[in-house]
């Protein structure tokens, strides 16, 4: 499969240039997030909650307590709406009308199942891993049972996804592009900083590989 179908959920009717259903570039999107948000509606109550995420091949993993709310909603098989963003520019335009954002989005709609297979909860957590801090799961003490049975792991299928991307300078009307005012593009990158080192490494212990 090379593109998603539009769906009712998905298709993009708000600046319809601006939709994408290309699959690359929809996986481009989900691999560079770190932090997606999960909604979906509990004993009647709308709920938005921010989570870590990893995608492996054609799903989304997301994990956490048992006890966690959302992941007991999601168990019971409720649908869930799961979006991921990237924020690459503030568009500054000569008009406040026209200032805007440039950006990636992705927005993922249907059931999440919980992961039972012993094999395939260590695959998906070790992507997790991976996910955040490439090469770190050869380096760190894998989960015991103990741990593994306090971690539940959600599986949401990605059959139905879609993205929205706006790039480059402000839109301006015409009548504004002879005013007086500075109007651009302001780049907007995740940068690392210097790593500091917990307080209990061991001597000797270099650095993550980067």
């Amino acid at each position: 499969m090379d593109s998603y179908a539009p769906t009712e959920r998905t298709q993009v009717r708000r600046l319809p240039k601006r939709a994408v259903y290309d699959k690359a570039q929809i996986d481009s999107i989900l691999d560079a997030g770190c932090v997606c948000h999960v909604g979906f509606v509990v004993d009647g109550q709308s709920c938005v909650i921010p989570t870590g995420y990893a995608r492996a091949g054609d799903r989304i993993y997301i994990h956490g307590s048992p006890a966690s709310r959302m992941l007991r909603a999601l168990e019971q098989c409720a649908d869930v709406c799961l979006t991921v963003t990237l924020l690459d520019g503030i568009v500054l335009a000569r008009s406040a009308f026209h200032h805007s954002m440039n950006y990636r989005s992705v927005v993922v709609f249907g059931r999440a199942r919980l992961v039972t297979d012993p094999g395939e909860k260590l695959e998906a957590l070790r992507t997790v891993v991976e996910h955040v801090w490439p090469g770190r799961w050869a380096e760190v003490r894998q989960p015991n049972d103990r741990e593994l049975a306090a971690t539940s792991v959600l599986a949401l299928p990605l059959d139905e996804a879609s993205a929205k991307v706006r790039t480059g300078p402000p839109i301006d009307d015409e009548a504004d592009y002879s005013l007086p005012v500075w109007a651009g593009v302001i780049p907007v990158r995740m940068k690392l900083g210097e790593p500091i080192a917990d307080e209990r490494v061991l001597p000797g212990i270099g650095l993550p590989r980067v």
